[in-house]
């Protein structure tokens, strides 16, 4: 089958940036335009001929604009089959135009319902109907239709309709699949915005009944966390938060699927820290993490936490990079393969670029101001579904805090408590942190027992575990990680409590006059 001739199109716009100058080249083109109100009027503002569709329908537009292309004469013309004489007979039959191009996007609902002063009512009326049913039948006939939903379509189609008066099946095709995802997802974000509008409860993190996501494709990577796996980064359009996804790539390459995971992970820690701080992230854990009176002290020292397992890291920050911060990443035993922060001073990107082994080679990643992590709910993929959950972003209350030992931690201990309890809910679980002048000193991650997490971050840290403070993620259930703990010089420890062996942990402590804080909270992190 031929392609079909364009000999008419039909336009209906609500974004109308370059569709004047779109439809006078289609008039150039030999080809006859019909619109709809606004748009319309538009056009003729620019001189361009332009056919009411209210005229060829002979149905006027009425409910300010709610019904307008709901007809027929419009439907028959865009979903008829040029190749199916049936077809082509009831068109003629009816007095029906074909419309071979449709140039169609819609109101505005997202853009409306992230307005201050966005009322439901606003949001309703600016809910599309008639431009997602064209746009939807005219993918659906992308055979013999093609469809046009966003400017930046407008070129690739000029160019096949002057070259020989029609497009290609493949780019009615690509037209169509970019079609249909744009429907998807402003139903989906319609239903979102139900879902929490009208909830019956006060709880509305999640959707009532049914999970609605809408991702763009930012970019392809070159490879998932193996060379054999195939990968890709998608964003959430309408993400306002600083985040990794819409950040600005200022030097290096291109970020791996690895490099994202980690970097996440130490945004996420470096935003919960007091500022100035620094982190070190290897394999998503923390082998590095400081808060000091600069930016450079903190860096320094939380390459020190554990020198070894820095090599190759990840950073982030909390403030803006600066020069003395950068002197200290290019010294020649530091190896860096990524850094994300809020900004980067001008001298600290001239250092972070021009030296041999950092120019064109280490990823730095400017996210703009952080704020404290209001991202309210996260997702997981399992086999045949989703798990969705609030995520763990709640400010730790102090005021509830208890201290369940004879021992009182003094002010130098109970802020490096603070500071280690900040870090422990986002190391991998089992999870053990060891803490000096607000500095990490070791880590035990992800270990199948506490026992065993409680000797890596002690074996991490040798013998600099002498005046550290102890943060676990979850309760001890007996006793005989204290025992080791004290042991090793540990001077304070934070912990949820709720185990049933609750009063022997807190008889240890006290034993070794351990001062012991109970959160009541438990930071699990799978």
């Amino acid at each position: 089958m031929s392609d079909p001739t364009i000999e008419r199109a039909l336009i209906s716009v609500s974004n109308k940036q370059g569709i004047v100058e779109f439809a006078q080249a289609l008039v150039e083109a030999d080809i006859e335009l019909f619109s709809t109100g606004g748009t319309k009027q538009h056009l003729l503002d620019a001189n361009i001929a332009v056919r009411d569709i209210a005229e060829y329908t002979g149905f006027p537009e009425m409910m300010d604009g709610r019904l307008k292309t709901l007809h027929p004469k419009v439907h028959g013309g865009i979903l008829c089959r040029h190749d199916r004489p049936d077809d082509m007979a009831a068109i003629a039959n009816c007095d029906i135009l074909t419309f071979p191009l449709v140039v169609v996007n819609l109101y505005p609902f997202e853009d409306t319902i992230a307005r201050e002063d966005a009322t439901f009512d606003m949001a309703i009326e600016n809910i599309d109907i008639g431009g997602p049913t064209m746009i939807r039948a005219a993918a659906k006939n992308h055979a013999h239709t093609t469809i046009v939903t966003t400017p930046i379509q407008y070129d690739n189609v000029l160019e096949q309709i002057k070259a020989g008066g029609a497009t290609t099946l493949q780019l009615r095709q690509q037209l169509a699949l970019a079609a249909f995802a744009l429907t998807a997802r402003y139903d989906c974000a319609i239903a979102d915005y139900f879902s929490h509008t009208i909830s019956e409860t006060e709880e509305k993190t999640f959707p009532a009944t049914r999970l609605c996501l809408s991702l763009d494709l930012k970019t392809k990577l070159r490879y998932g966390e193996n060379p054999h796996q195939k990968a890709g980064l998608y964003g959430c359009s309408d993400f306002e938060q600083p985040s990794l996804v819409h950040a600005k790539q200022i030097n290096g390459k291109e970020l791996s699927y690895n490099n994202y995971l980690d970097l996440d992970s130490a945004l996420t820690i470096a935003r919960a820290l007091p500022a100035p701080a620094a982190v070190v992230i290897k394999h998503n854990n923390p082998c590095g993490a400081s808060s000091a009176e600069s930016l450079a002290t903190a860096t320094q020292n939380a390459f020190e936490g554990d020198p070894v397992s820095a090599f190759g890291s990840v950073l982030s920050f909390n403030q803006e990079v600066d020069r003395a911060t950068a002197e200290i990443l290019v010294e020649p035993d530091k190896f860096v393969e990524a850094i994300v922060a809020p900004s980067f001073s001008p001298e600290a990107v001239d250092i972070l670029t021009t030296r041999p082994k950092w120019k064109n080679n280490v990823r730095l990643m400017e996210v703009g101001p952080l704020d404290h992590n209001s991202v309210r709910s996260e997702v997981r993929q399992v086999a045949g579904g989703l798990l969705v959950q609030e995520t763990d972003f709640q400010p730790d209350l102090y005021n509830e805090w208890f201290v369940k030992t004879d021992s009182q931690p003094n002010d130098n201990q109970l802020e490096d408590i603070r500071f280690a309890w900040r870090v422990v809910r986002q190391v991998k679980s089992n999870a053990i942190v060891l803490v000096k002048n607000n500095t990490l000193i070791g880590v035990g991650a992800g270990q199948m027992s506490r026992v065993d997490a409680v000797d890596l971050a002690l074996r991490k840290a040798d013998d600099r575990a002498h005046g550290c403070v102890l943060a676990s993620d979850a309760f001890f259930p007996f006793a005989d990680s204290i025992e080791t703990a004290a042991a090793s010089g540990i001077t304070a420890i934070v912990q949820p409590g709720g185990s049933r062996r609750d009063e022997e942990v807190i008889a240890a402590c006290n034993r070794h006059q351990l001062p012991m804080i109970f959160t009541g909270r438990r930071h699990f992190k799978h």
